[in-house]
């Protein structure tokens, strides 16, 4: 099989690796999460993180290989996150690449985190070429690009402080909803109504295609305090609801205003968020009659996982970018054009 990458991927809570041939024809893909282990701090502890990758790390490696039905001597390469995420969780992942690459001879290839989130769209969609508009949504990222193609992008906004998934955690923390965020607010506002309470949508002056969740968070917060003081029984589904959609709202309208200015018929939404039900909804309401095609990988891909690294790495090699052995971890590694 030719083009076979292992993809490793350690930037925050989910030790990853996945086998991907070609950069698209996903072979396996293991994943072990942390959510267990980071739920009664009510988020990630990155020194529990690091140890967590350090334990599993190996194992999950060999467990992809052998789900693959793949040996050492069959991969053209490997590929790794190396930022941008958590620097103890980064090293992790990096230093085992590393020790492969040279141990096997093989290419080393170092991936931005970002960047794969928009590459799981191509394992989902073997149709799907550049030039589409891409909304990455997670936990530490909201940024709207212009795919060009492989290797080029052209950022059309980003969040000015609070990632939509962030902001997801904060709020359910402070409703006791619990950890990770964006599942448990999802599940609360299926029982909600999400007009019931009127929260702001913010709208950056001069950069039409920014976002910012920041003052929502804060309106949230101001509106359960005012409830609190007054005594009144707060709804916390209504809440939860009325939230979601002011931030599903705030996705779905930038996105398809900026696929209308690039003149692109494509959008690939991905990152953790992607997942989240009522944005899906909004986007398919919302597109249709536009010409304008909405794609989606399934949750285990909007997830961090390594076959996303893994379809970057086979990209990125064809390309004839490999990484040095002395790659470093880079905490806030920018999205940088390659193609």
């Amino acid at each position: 099989m030719a083009g076979l990458i292992l993809g490793i991927e350690t930037s925050c809570d989910e030790t990853a690796a996945a086998v991907v041939a070609g950069g698209r024809r996903l072979l396996t893909n293991i994943i072990s999460s942390q959510i267990e282990l980071h739920q009664p701090f009510g988020g990630v502890v990155p020194e529990l993180a690091s140890r967590n990758h350090l334990e599993n790390i190996n194992l999950i490696i060999q467990e992809a290989l052998a789900a693959a039905g793949v040996s050492w001597k069959d991969l053209d390469g490997i590929a790794v996150t190396y930022g941008p995420g958590l620097v103890g969780a980064l090293l992790v992942g990096v230093t085992v690449a590393k020790a492969i690459a040279f141990a096997r001879r093989l290419p080393l290839v170092g991936v931005n985190h970002l960047e794969g989130h928009i590459y799981a769209n191509f394992l989902a969609h073997p149709h799907l070429e550049p030039p589409f508009v891409s909304l990455v949504v997670s936990g530490g990222h909201t940024d709207l690009l212009h795919v060009l193609g492989y290797g080029r992008y052209r950022i059309l906004g980003r969040t000015r402080d609070d990632a939509a998934g962030e902001a997801f955690d904060k709020v359910a923390r402070v409703l006791g909803l619990g950890y990770p965020g964006g599942p448990q607010i999802e599940a609360a506002a299926r029982e909600g109504n999400p007009g019931a309470i009127s929260f702001p949508r913010a709208v950056v002056k001069d950069a039409p295609f920014d976002f910012s969740f920041s003052g929502l968070k804060t309106a949230v917060l101001n509106y359960l305090n005012r409830s609190r003081q007054r005594g009144e029984i707060i709804n916390a589904a209504d809440v939860a609801a009325s939230f979601q959609e002011a931030v599903v709202e705030v996705l779905v309208e930038r996105t398809l205003a900026a696929a209308a200015r690039c003149r692109v018929d494509r959008v690939a939404v991905c990152g953790g968020v992607a997942a989240n039900s009522a944005l899906r909804s909004l986007f398919q309401a919302q597109s249709a009659g536009t010409g304008i095609e909405v794609l989606y990988p399934p949750p285990v891909l909007c997830t961090d996982n390594g076959a996303m690294i893994a379809s970057v790495g086979y990209y990125r090699l064809q390309a004839g970018h490999t990484a040095p052995l002395d790659l470093n971890a880079v905490p806030n590694l920018p999205l940088e054009n390659w193609g």
